[in-house]
């Protein structure tokens, strides 16, 4: 008999896979695709030392703003953190170390994780800090310098619908980092906002296949917060 992948709340699902000093990747962009629940999850739980792989840090009391508010993040491993001051505060204050990288660079390093691919070769970065202290090749007459992929013990993720057997589909800009991230751990968890039976999702719009997903929850209410509004002036 298969055992179920379905956990009846955030806690249970990531039981017994959480540790001091372990990598997480985190999916989203800003709060768009966010497994809120389960980063509280991590946060009740109180482990410590992270490093986390994420796009950005959240902001101040959302997503992982929330870790950061605890320090229980050592390290982040990001393209983007302007949105939160708690995030700037830490680091100039050398409690946080950062790991800044181009966006498409990042995405690339983890999708290369997930595929089994330890390192390539990128021209963005050539000539500034982000070459430092790293190989550098010649193609074509043109400077790459090379990245490592990026494989994590756990990846949380945030997906629109998902199946019984954990195959998932994501919605509009919530897709985000989400799927390659997904393939990119040891163990994935994915937050969901809604279950439903094998066949009842057209094979054609599974994003990603329920073999990397090994745990499934839907939490009984998930908040969608705007990062920033942003409201058209009324004329006159």
């Amino acid at each position: 008999m298969a055992v179920s992948k379905i956990s009846p709340n955030a806690a249970e699902a990531l039981k017994g896979k959480l540790f001091d000093g372990m990598t997480i990747m985190s999916g989203g962009f800003g709060l768009c695709g966010i497994a809120q629940s389960l980063i509280e999850a991590i946060r009740d739980s109180g482990v410590k030392d992270l490093t986390v792989v994420s796009n950005n840090a959240g902001i101040d009391g959302a997503g992982l703003g929330i870790l950061l508010e605890t320090r229980q993040i050592k390290k982040m491993i990001s393209s983007y953190v302007g949105e939160n001051a708690t995030f700037a505060k830490q680091y100039l204050a050398g409690e946080l170390e950062i790991e800044f990288n181009p966006q498409g660079t990042l995405a690339e390093r983890i999708r290369a994780g997930g595929a089994g691919i330890p390192a390539f070769y990128t021209a963005t970065g050539y000539g500034t800090q982000v070459a430092e202290g790293k190989d550098v090749r010649e193609f074509n007459g043109r400077h790459y310098i090379m990245e490592r992929g990026l494989f994590a013990d756990l990846a949380i993720v945030h997906a629109w619908k998902a199946d019984t057997e954990g195959n998932l589909v994501y919605r509009k800009t919530a897709r985000n980092f989400n799927p390659i991230m997904a393939t990119a751990s040891k163990f994935t968890v994915a937050e969901v906002e809604e279950i439903v039976e094998p066949g009842e999702i057209d094979p054609d719009h599974i994003v990603t296949p329920g073999i990397f997903v090994k745990k499934i929850v839907k939490p009984a209410h998930i908040e969608k917060r705007i990062e920033q509004r942003t409201l058209r002036k009324k004329e006159g």
